[in-house]
């Protein structure tokens, strides 16, 4: 294989690997039940004006598996904070006792369990859309190498290698996503 091809096959290992850690983050956002500090990650608090991550404006700790605290750097913080949170519409309640903001994570109902699990499989089927579209651009790619003198069998050869790559990396989706949907399911 000719080092040109080398050279797109690994670009697009490179941008499906990308494409695989937003997935996990994706799905590590949606919560199954248990307290987790990711959850407030999307967070964003009015800072004077400017919107700043929640965790750039305090700590965020989980000390058991159904609380999550956000203790702000600075009290005046504590209203904005808890505003965001409610604005966030994650189906859970901030309680604000004038120092911390503890949230309790309610057990998700049977209904919430499977909204979650289709909201994962989304998440999962946005994942292989970005690396089928991945496959198409190093395709193209490929196929624009032979005015570049690469022969036909180089660009097959190639184009296979893309597609092994693809085939694996729609796996490692498939992975993450039944493990999610199984931590989702599991009470």
């Amino acid at each position: 294989m000719s080092e040109l091809i080398k050279k797109q096959v690994t670009d697009a290992k490179a941008l499906m690997d990308k494409a695989i850690d937003h997935c996990e983050g994706e799905l590590q956002k949606i919560r199954a039940g248990k307290a987790s500090a990711a959850m407030l990650d999307d967070i964003y608090v009015d800072y004077y004006g400017t919107a700043t991550p929640l965790n750039q404006v305090g700590s965020v700790n989980t000390p058991d598996a159904r609380t999550i605290v956000v203790q702000p750097w600075e009290k005046s913080l504590l209203g904005p904070i808890e505003k965001a949170i409610m604005e966030a519409n994650l189906g859970v309640n901030p309680q604000n006792d004038g120092i911390i903001i503890r949230i309790n994570v309610p057990p998700l109902t049977e209904e919430r369990r499977r909204d979650l699990v289709k909201r994962a499989k989304g998440e999962a089927e946005t994942g292989k859309i970005a690396i089928r579209n991945i496959r198409k651009d190093a395709n193209e790619k490929i196929r624009k190498l032979k005015a570049e003198g690469v022969s036909e069998d180089e660009m097959k050869a190639g184009e296979h290698e893309i597609q092994k790559l693809t085939d694996a990396y729609i796996i490692k989706v498939d992975v993450h996503s039944e493990a999610k949907e199984k931590d989702i399911m599991t009470v």
